[in-house]
């Protein structure tokens, strides 16, 4: 009997340790991994940015960068980054195409199939709650009027928040439409929803926010009002 009892306290405890180092995956390295790589995208994004096609100087000494059409959005690769100043003024996180776990784990996760940024329709992005660097941890303090700042590298895009957070299903799909019902919009526009999972250590719901474009500006000319402390 005492050889039972002393095996199942030997397994409670193997499980126990098993159990708390999974917990510490979750809680520690999975951020830790998830910040090194969504500051690899922003850097790279920085990169590309700062490169270009440079025409010869002009009568007044001075060279202009060409302008291209956009590109189409590559899945899994980077191509904005996103400031919330509600969520603190160091936040800023990049946003990749598509939304399949490995994107997820890397930064936020553009809605393949919905709009571009800054453009008609509905811009709809993905981000963890917890885990993996906790990009979306303090969702629920958005508030109505909150700034949601992008950048593609030419344009800064500030949209402003008008509804949420709105609690749904995970199978409301309707949240992401082009003017989704349940915003409170009743015609097309320029828009943006951001949606995370809720509880926050769990995903049997969502939590969404729904907010339009409030006004643009080129890069050269600075950051945009809402990220000026």
């Amino acid at each position: 009997m005492r050889v039972i009892v002393k095996a199942v306290s030997e397994l409670c405890i193997t499980v126990g340790t098993l159990i708390v180092l999974f917990v510490a995956y979750l809680l520690f390295w999975t951020g830790v991994r998830a910040d090194s790589a969504m500051s690899d995208q922003i850097d790279r994004l920085h990169r590309q940015w700062s490169t270009g096609d440079v025409r010869p100087e002009d009568a007044t000494g001075e060279r202009t960068v060409t302008v291209r059409d956009p590109e189409p959005y590559h899945p899994g690769r980077a191509f904005a980054i996103m400031y919330v100043p509600r969520l603190g003024f160091t936040w800023n996180k990049p946003v990749l195409e598509g939304t399949g776990t490995d994107v997820l784990r890397r930064g936020l996760a553009h809605y393949t199939g919905t709009a571009r940024l800054g453009q008609e329709g509905n811009f709809a992005v993905a981000g963890h709650r917890r885990t993996y660097g906790d990009p979306f941890k303090d969702f629920p303090r958005l508030r109505r009027g909150d700034a949601v700042v992008l950048t593609d590298g030419t344009t800064w895009f500030t949209y402003r928040i008008d509804k949420g957070p709105y609690k749904t299903v995970p199978t409301d799909v309707e949240v992401i439409d082009p003017v989704p019902r349940k915003s409170g919009y009743t015609r097309p526009g320029r828009y943006l929803t951001l949606t995370t999972c809720d509880p926050e250590w769990g995903h049997s719901h969502r939590l969404i926010v729904w907010a339009h474009l409030d006004s643009t500006r080129p890069v050269e000319t600075g950051e945009p009002e809402a990220l000026r402390r």
